[in-house]
């Protein structure tokens, strides 16, 4: 009875160390593809792409492509928001080292609960909504308002922050470096700026603040 308990110990040893052995020695292979959509065989950008029962994978690209190492014998479990999740068995009688496919994603269709009108109450209540409801305003009194509303956000007075001042020193630092070995624009000097200035003055659009 000893003896049939070791030779049973042994095989059991023996059968694990040759599974073990087995599973160490897979082959390995490059897999690449692209995932498109079945009804559009448009591309289906970053879908998920795992070994099924691991966390190791990948995802594609923009425009649905992907490159994965597998070993022979895995499971590759394709899912994107929007479309149902797909399986793709690794053929475990494959005898190249490198391998593409095409692997198709149906959409998944969400249902949405129905929808259900009903009539007014009465033709009174119907008749007192109708006459009480708040009818919008024109196009011309929005663009009013929306107007009015700007002239009040500009007499806020606004201080440049970090950001604004940075922007405002390197624009400065641009405009140095394109007048470089020349005399910058002086308006001044510009018949152009004079006359726009002297027909405002007699237009009575310069305003002198006090």
């Amino acid at each position: 009875m000893r003896n049939k308990t070791i030779l049973l110990v042994l095989m059991a040893i023996s059968f694990a160390a040759t599974s073990l052995s087995a599973q160490h020695t897979k082959k390995i292979i490059q897999l690449t593809g692209i995932v498109i959509s079945k009804d559009s065989l448009q591309p289906v950008a970053f879908t998920n792409i795992l070994l099924k029962g691991t966390s190791r994978g990948t995802i594609s690209d923009f425009s649905g492509y992907f490159s994965l190492v597998v070993a022979l014998g895995d499971t590759l479990k394709f899912s994107s928001i929007g479309f149902k999740t797909e399986y793709y068995p690794i053929s475990d009688t494959l005898t190249q080292t490198s391998y593409s496919l095409i692997q198709t994603l149906g959409r998944d269709t969400v249902r949405i609960e129905p929808i259900h009108i009903t009539r007014w109450p009465s033709y009174e209540q119907f008749k007192f909504a109708f006459e009480n409801m708040a009818v919008p305003e024109g196009d011309m009194e929005n663009a009013k308002k929306n107007l009015k509303r700007m002239e009040v956000d500009n007499s806020v007075e606004y201080r440049a922050d970090a950001s604004l001042n940075y922007k405002w020193q390197q624009d400065q630092f641009k405009s140095k470096l394109y007048y470089a070995g020349q005399l910058p624009p002086n308006n001044l000097l510009n018949p152009i700026a004079w006359a726009k200035f002297i027909k405002a003055w007699r237009n009575g659009e310069l305003k002198i603040e006090r």
